[in-house]
């Protein structure tokens, strides 16, 4: 039987990437030598419509760019991925974003992120991009953008009846109201301790369950333990898959959103969509990159994944 498949609609950030390989993070003035570097897509928001439309998903991406080299050769790349960038706004006053970062030895990143064109969104920029073509979707979105686009955008998508799924990251103080729209709202760690006050990894279903008072679902997502999800009336845990090295763990999280929302685009259950996320998160950390490392259907079979899985709703 085919399966009805609703629009992903990414909000959100589009960046170029410089990764750096040094053998640890230096520490406050000290300098280091690297050993390497190169340049990729990255941005939050496009590193996740690109893992999105990897495993199938109908993504349209919204956001901006500088007008300039990177910005060109930012825009080809989404386009050769299947994603749909006719709302991504060209912005002449502003260079586009760009982040450094730096991955250790063990496949540990730090991220400096220049949000550039991106602060240039708008949140009538995003509902005329959405309102145009909106039938049945899932807006995504992430706070590599201003607050207030957040709170806007969520209380858009509560009018529009969308599911609006919210990746806080990095942790950005919101009002109640605005939590309370996100179906799910994913966190990691950190940012689970910033909302909660703290937290501890043994406790982190609950912990998940407890975050449900203030939002229609939550995941929380934990590195190479994997993941725990809770909406209204349940709850589960999603273990990591093994991996045999950690190469960079860059863009783990955003593989995991985008494999996630293109399973819920599928009408999948909460659970069933974090399986998928955690696959695929477990699959790019033993990769380098960001969107270099996510994977596609076929990578995730190849991987070790049973059918049941990777096709389960």
């Amino acid at each position: 039987m085919e399966r009805t498949q609703m629009t992903i609609y990414v909000v959100g950030s589009i960046n170029q990437d410089y990764i750096i390989r040094v053998a640890n993070t230096p520490k406050p003035g000290e300098t280091i030598l690297a050993s390497g570097i190169r340049k990729l897509a990255g941005g939050k928001g496009a590193n996740q419509a690109v893992a999105a439309a990897r495993l199938g998903g109908d993504v349209r991406l919204i956001g901006c760019v500088g007008d300039d080299d990177d910005g060109s050769r930012l825009l080809r790349h989404l386009r050769s991925e299947g994603v749909d960038v006719e709302e991504v706004e060209i912005i002449g006053q502003s260079p586009t974003g760009m982040a450094i970062v730096s991955v250790d030895t063990a496949g540990e990143n730090s991220i400096i992120v220049v949000p550039g064109a991106n602060f240039a969104l708008t949140s009538g920029r995003v509902r005329q991009s959405i309102r145009g073509g909106f039938v049945n979707g899932i807006i995504v979105m992430q706070a590599e953008v201003p607050a207030r686009l957040i709170q806007e955008t969520a209380a858009f998508a509560a009018s529009e009846g969308a599911r609006w799924v919210l990746n806080l990251a990095p942790y950005t103080e919101l009002p109640a109201e605005t939590l309370a729209v996100c179906d799910p709202l994913v966190v990691n760690e950190t940012e689970a301790a910033a909302l909660a006050g703290s937290f501890d990894a043994n406790d982190a279903r609950l912990i998940a369950v407890e975050l449900t008072k203030r939002a229609r679902s939550v995941v929380i997502t934990l590195g190479g333990r994997g993941a725990v999800w809770a909406d209204q009336s349940s709850s589960g845990v999603v273990p990591a898959h093994p991996v045999s090295e950690i190469i960079d763990t860059t863009g783990a999280g955003d593989a995991f959103i985008g494999a996630m929302c293109a399973r819920l685009a599928e009408s999948a259950s909460l659970g069933a969509a974090c399986e998928l996320g955690v696959f695929a998160g477990s699959f790019a950390v033993a990769r380098e990159g960001a969107q270099s490392s996510f994977p596609a259907l076929a990578d995730l079979e190849e991987f070790g994944r049973s059918e049941q899985v990777v096709h389960s709703s």
